[in-house]
């Protein structure tokens, strides 16, 4: 996160981070926008994405759905933003691969 943003939103954000990546320091989890974007989009509130969207913009939402790791995304939350952003045809779920 850059110097320029407000810090109520910085709050915010932290609180979001804090309460959708439990596992992880608030810092560590907003450094990889694309992973807490994906995140957000699955298991955030509605306030929550309000909040995300309002600081980040949709079109790293819809960079985060062309980038979203595996593992992230349940199907409706995977195809519900694909037609929020109206990226059809929805392609199928990132799925992981072992080597």
């Amino acid at each position: 996160m850059d110097d320029s943003t407000p810090s109520s939103t910085s709050q915010t954000l932290r609180e979001i981070a804090r309460k959708l990546f439990w596992w992880q320091s608030p810092a560590e989890s907003l450094d990889d926008r694309i992973r807490f974007v994906c995140q957000v989009m699955t298991l955030g509130s509605w306030r929550d994405v309000l909040a995300v969207r309002e600081q980040f913009g949709d079109e790293l939402f819809q960079k985060a759905l062309r980038r979203a790791p595996a593992g992230i995304f349940d199907a409706r939350s995977w195809n519900y933003w694909h037609l929020v952003f109206n990226m059809t045809p929805v392609p199928p779920l990132p799925t992981r691969t072992f080597l």
